[in-house]
């Protein structure tokens, strides 16, 4: 008889919890880049609740956050420091980056709407963010802060971030795109490369 098979591991969770409290918000967050695509968010912002469900459920992470911020002013502080908070969650779940693909890069149609996202866990946080919207709300959302989200997450978890929209005419159909695109291309980054589970992926010896 052969040797019997050893039981595969489980896999392991990274997980980034960050608490923040201003002035201005109040936020609360987990994120699992191991996760399922369990989404249970509140930031008192509904579209953007609805774009973070698209980019957890996307991007498979597990996702829970709570946000209180002072919406009564418009929903900018509550925006941007939710993607400090995830930026600075993700950046902890990392680690030491030791074994992960590094690169990721998505293309995501959404009827009309074609977006492009790639990303490199450089360390190096910026976002270069190319998309027009034809309107400036939706509904009581500002669609200019997608763009502020997206460069708060970029400069806290230390990526390098593209984002272009291709194609699109409907601009809640064009940044729900830009959501699932953004987690896309940051699952495929993030996620481990069993040939060099205790590598870094970078010639410089530190990311």
């Amino acid at each position: 008889m052969g040797k019997k098979d050893k039981k595969a591991k489980a896999p392991r969770h990274r997980v980034g919890h960050v608490q923040r409290t201003t002035k201005e918000t109040d936020i609360d967050l987990t994120i699992d880049l191991d996760g399922v695509g369990t989404v249970d968010v509140e930031t008192g912002v509904p579209f953007f609740d609805h774009m973070l469900n698209a980019f957890g459920r996307h991007g498979l992470f597990d996702l829970t956050a709570r946000a209180k911020g002072d919406i009564k002013v418009d929903a900018h502080h509550t925006v941007e420091d939710v993607g400090i908070v995830m930026g600075q969650a993700i950046a902890q779940a990392l680690g030491d980056k030791r074994g992960i693909v590094r690169f990721g890069s998505s293309y995501v149609p959404m009827d009309e709407a074609l977006l492009l996202s790639a990303i490199d866990i450089s360390g190096r946080g910026q976002l270069h963010y190319a998309v027009n919207l034809p309107i400036e709300i939706i509904g009581t959302f500002d669609t200019t802060l997608a763009k502020e989200f997206f460069v708060a997450l970029a400069s806290n978890a230390g990526l390098t971030l593209h984002i272009r929209s291709l194609a699109g005419e409907n601009s809640h159909h064009i940044i729900e795109a830009a959501f699932k695109a953004a987690g896309r291309a940051l699952c495929d980054a993030t996620r481990i490369n069993l040939r060099i589970a205790d590598v870094l992926p970078t010639t410089k010896g530190a990311l």
